[in-house]
């Protein structure tokens, strides 16, 4: 079965891409190929000009899942990245502090995971895929384990987090409304096999304001997009 078929996207040095589209469109398989865990059956993936060839420092990639080690606290989870490379041991968490500073987690560095919330934890994943310094985060539907209100409050670390860093950033998510407030570009894909349906650049200032006129005619342009291919799928 073809996850992508015929797909050509180049994402810009430092922006925020989402990647949105019906279930089973390829999302996350593009998004694996990028980070090296799928090998494309033809084509290539390319990352500063270099082919990726199999998962790299480059790039920091979030899952859904929190896949914390529940052995090790939230600072000695966000320590790995440093201690495979070797670093000394005070440069390790020197870089931890920093990163769990940055997700506004330095009073919880001590906690275990079980200690922390649902938005906690992905804030722990967040910064311990910093702490590789890549140049590209990926990040699979990072927050849709979480309610509603958490999931918000973690769009707006999460630009927060972005602004800092200047990460290039490459999000999968099913939420339109997601994928507007954080979003330089929306790449609208096809039911599967997934090719780009239509990019979609949303030029509104940040912070964005969800129930603005502006944002709302976006939405809906972008809704139309989706529907058509959920459509095509059969998916209703």
């Amino acid at each position: 079965m073809i996850a992508v078929h015929d797909l050509s996207l180049e994402m810009r040095h430092e922006h925020f891409v989402c990647l949105l589209g019906p279930s089973g469109c390829g999302k996350s398989t593009l998004l694996s190929m990028i980070a090296g865990f799928v090998t494309p059956t033809s084509g290539r993936i390319l990352v500063d000009g270099r082919p990726v060839t199999r998962p790299g420092r480059d790039r920091g990639v979030v899952f859904q899942e929190y896949v914390l080690f529940p052995w090790r606290t939230a600072r000695q989870n966000v320590e790995l990245g440093p201690l495979l490379q070797r670093l000394p041991s005070a440069e390790q968490q020197q870089i931890a502090e920093r990163y769990l500073a940055l997700v506004g987690l330095a009073e919880h560095a001590h906690k275990y995971p079980r200690e922390l919330s649902g938005g906690m934890k992905q804030r722990v994943a967040i910064a311990r895929a910093l702490a590789n310094a890549p140049q590209v985060l990926l990040m699979d539907e990072p927050f849709g384990a979480l309610d509603a209100q958490t999931r918000e409050v973690m769009q707006e670390e999460l630009l927060k987090i972005w602004l800092a860093e200047r990460k290039t950033i490459v999000f999968v998510t099913h939420s339109i409304s997601e994928s507007l407030y954080l979003a330089d570009d929306i790449v609208v894909m096809t039911a599967r096999p997934g090719r780009i349906k239509e990019i979609v650049r949303v030029d509104l200032p940040r912070p964005r304001e969800r129930g603005s006129p502006e944002f709302v005619a976006i939405a809906r342009s972008v809704e139309r997009l989706v529907k058509e291919e959920v459509l095509k799928a059969g998916l209703v």
